[in-house]
Order: C-alpha cells, then structure tokens, then sequence
C-alpha cells in the first residue's frame, strides 16, 4: 500500500512504524512543515494505563521508548502551601523533542522517508497519487479545514488562559499547585520530565489574568510575574520560555473522521484537554487502532475505515466528556478553595466522575483514611 502521512507528531509517526513493521511493502512517506526537531512545550506525561497499551502494541519499540522516561508513583496536590500527596497514580515523563526523536529513529531504522520543511498544498492531488492519506496535521489540521464541509469538525473555546514554562526546579511528583493572590487564584501543573528540568504550566481565569495585568504584559514580563507568584515552589530556579504565550483551550470533535481515502488522526481528529494528560496517549492509540483496522482488512479501505471509528469513537467520546468536567473544576475552583488541603485534594481527584472513592481507597488507603477522618459519612457510604 502507498500511504501519505501528513504530520510527523506522534499519531502520524507511530502509525508509520506499526505499519511498516507489520508489512515491509508499504511505502510510506511522511511529511512535515516544521523543520526537524522544531518542536514546541516541554515534557510529556503517560499513566501506566496508557503505557500498558505502548507495551502491548509494540514490546520492543516500547523499551526504547521508556528508556529514559522518568518516572513516579504518586502526585502531589499544594493547597493553603499544605502538600496532599496521593499514592497509586503512576506516571512516566519525557520530553517532547526526545519522544519525537526516539520515533523519528525508529521510523527511519525502518525505511520510512521524513520529509521536513515542507508542506502539502494540494491534499486532493495527492490522495489521487497514493492509496491512503493520514491527516495527523494538528489541532489546527489544513487537511480538516480544506475538507471541514465533509469532516463538521466543531470548537470550543474554554475561558481559562494558559502559558507553558520550564523550569530547572524538580517537581519530581506529578505537582499541582494553588496560590491565592490579590488578583485571583493561580495554578501551576508541574512535572519532572528528564533529569534537569521540570514542566510548568500556569493556569489562570481571564479575570484574574486581566487584573493582574498579564493582558498587557510581554512574555518575559509574564515569565516574572509568574515566576514570582510562584517563588516558594521554585525556589532559586527561574521560569524559562519556549514561545510562552497566552492561549485558550480549544476543544476540536469531528462529525465524520474519514473522506474517500483520508483519514484523521491524533489532535486533527480531537483534542483532549491536558489537565488529563492524555492527548498524546490517545493520538497513539489512534495509530495503534487505525493500524490494527487497516492490517485485518488492507483491500477494503471503507471497512477498515468503519473498524477504526467503531473502536475509537467510545473512547474518545468518554475521554472528551471527562476532560470537560476537568476543566469545570478548574474554571470553577475559586469556589473550592475553602477546603482543608485532604478534602481540596480529594474533590480534585474525583472531578472527572470516573474515580469512585472505592477506587481511591485502593489507590492510596492512607489518603482515603485521612479524608474519612475528617468526613466519617464517607466511610459508611
């Protein structure tokens, strides 16, 4: 089969290796408009959950792509400057240029041309030229728009503002951190993603971001403002910018998924909301399902097509549903802050719904004994 492959993140290129491992006949060339190694953010966060599926996909590729992960089995949640640390929760961390390398390698190793630098500008040509298109594009795919008549993609824009940072301060525990200000409430979703260097995502509501006067400030003006509300967490260490600007959440869900022979795959199909941290867990699961669909039925693109959303659609759906209350919580937090720390940090592990206190009992039964200490009705539910 000869397959385009519109994107080189980590939907376009891990759909790529499957494909090609699983059949050496493939042609398969991927293009990408940013350079090689261009890449924006800072760490990647992956559960166990989410590695499990790696694992099984693909056990030899998932050891090199661990390999220098780091790693932790509990997350910390910094209310009133109390540390809540909840147990049970693993997660593996990397950076994002180093997962996309460990990928570009592997897809290489295979025969598999990345092309960079260069971008497509008539996708109806080419998918005349080639069997299969994969529109792993982005949450702002040209692939999407140039057919949105047929895709019906939809967008949400959530109210909060956010600005990633790094910082050389190691938040080794997956960290969320509250401080009151005189100007509103501000978060920080901070992790240890390699042996220097931690993630530090600012959130705040536009209000507070407007009376702080961030709406008016330079990057590195922000950088300092942030960094100084946050100094207690950081201690010595600054915040260090990778084009930190400003931005909304944008929620992106598509009608329909495929037209003719293109298909939509990771953030060009639909983003997940990184308070769950699970877009890159879920853009890979794509390939691994598209892939699996195509490989049982290589002849029939339609019905492959049809096995790939039938598998896909729950889960992005339940994923979508539980990011939005997600981001509720956090939109909605001011009216939270009265909790002790125990009862703060239990309400956030519970803001999805999809976490019973009987699973947070297994998880962590300190934790739980701690909260039903302080709330004994919840022991007798």
């Amino acid at each position: 089969m000869k397959i385009a492959v519109i994107g080189a993140g980590p939907a376009g290129l891990y759909f790529s290796l499957l494909a090609k491992k699983h059949d050496p006949r493939h042609e398969i060339h991927v293009v990408e408009q940013n350079p090689r190694d261009a890449t924006y953010g800072w760490g990647v966060v992956f559960s166990d959950v989410g590695l499990g599926f790696l694992r099984e996909a693909d056990p030899d590729f998932f050891t090199e792509f661990t390999a220098h992960h780091e790693r932790c089995d509990y997350m910390e949640i910094v209310h009133r400057g109390t540390r809540v640390q909840v147990h049970g929760n693993h997660f593996s961390r990397t950076s994002r240029i180093d997962m996309l390398g460990v990928l570009q390698r592997a897809c290489e190793r295979q025969g598999i041309h990345v092309e960079y630098g260069r971008r497509i500008e008539d996708v109806e040509a080419l998918s005349r030229e080639v069997d299969l298109v994969i529109a792993a594009d982005g949450g702002n795919s040209a692939v999407r728009r140039q057919y949105a008549q047929h895709f019906r993609p939809s967008f949400e824009k959530r109210r909060n503002k956010f600005a990633w940072y790094g910082t050389r301060q190691r938040f080794h525990p997956v960290s969320l951190i509250f401080r009151e200000t005189e100007h509103g409430v501000f978060i920080a979703h901070s992790y240890q993603y390699s042996p220097e260097l931690s993630t530090f995502l600012v959130e705040v509501d536009p209000h507070t971001w407007q009376r702080a006067g961030l709406d008016r400030m330079s990057e590195d003006e922000s950088r300092r403002y942030c960094a100084q509300v946050f100094t207690a967490d950081l201690g010595s260490n600054e915040l260090l910018t990778n084009r930190s600007l400003w931005f909304e959440a944008n929620i992106v869900k598509n009608e329909r998924w495929t037209h003719r022979n293109i298909v939509l795959l990771g953030d060009a199909l639909r983003t997940v909301h990184f308070s769950l941290g699970s877009g890159t867990r879920m853009a890979m699961q794509d390939a691994i399902a598209l892939h699996h669909a195509i490989a049982e039925q290589p002849s029939d693109l339609e019905a492959a097509f049809a096995a790939f959303e039938g598998t896909r659609r729950p889960a992005s759906s339940t994923f979508q549903a539980a990011a939005a209350r997600s981001l509720d919580w956090y939109e909605n937090v001011a009216g939270r802050l009265h909790l002790d720390p125990v009862s703060f940090a239990y309400d956030y592990m519970r803001r999805t719904g999809q976490v019973t206190h009987e699973d947070l009992r297994r998880r962590d039964p300190h934790f739980t004994a701690a909260y039903e200490q302080l709330h004994p009705q919840a022991a007798a539910a």
